[in-house]
């Protein structure tokens, strides 16, 4: 994606792109595209930090987990759905109770995923839900270098 951008003068000033804990076990945007990103200075915004619910329906993670490891990455803003009071205590609930994680808390919460990425047995094994998006359709603003020479 930032290679096709920087043939055509583009440049990204944020992308979006689903970060959750099954992320790790796929075509990986935490591992892949993240760390670019950062080293680009590319602003990042998390999203899918539950996979529409889909997460939840595993009882291998917590709303709040969910949350937390989303928050742990370098990311400029998460961003999560609020349909309900319910939901935005939650989330003030995370982020009220985040700390930043150690790499084997964040080991420990991805080990809990694992299986069942590689069982497939529930929804969790539909990747597309996660991050097989190609980077070529990747949500961002971008603005043409030759624009803002003007």
């Amino acid at each position: 994606m930032l290679k096709v951008a920087s043939e055509r003068d583009f440049a990204f000033d944020t992308v979006q792109m689903p970060l959750n804990v099954m992320d790790a076990h796929y075509r990986s945007f935490g591992k892949e595209v993240l760390p670019e990103l950062v080293r680009k200075k590319i602003g990042v915004i998390g999203m899918k930090s539950m996979a529409n619910g889909i997460l939840l329906k595993s009882k291998k993670v917590t709303p709040i987990e969910c949350l937390h490891y989303a928050l742990n990455l370098p990311t400029s803003v998460v961003v999560t759905g609020i349909d309900s009071m319910k939901m935005l205590d939650q989330g003030c609930e995370a982020v009220r109770t985040f700390r930043p994680m150690s790499d084997k808390k964040v080991r420990l919460l991805l080990s809990r995923t694992a299986l069942a990425a590689a069982n497939g047995d529930f929804e969790l094994s539909k990747p597309h839900l996660f991050s097989t998006v190609p980077p070529s359709i990747l949500s961002g603003w971008a603005r043409s270098r030759n624009d803002s020479k003007t």
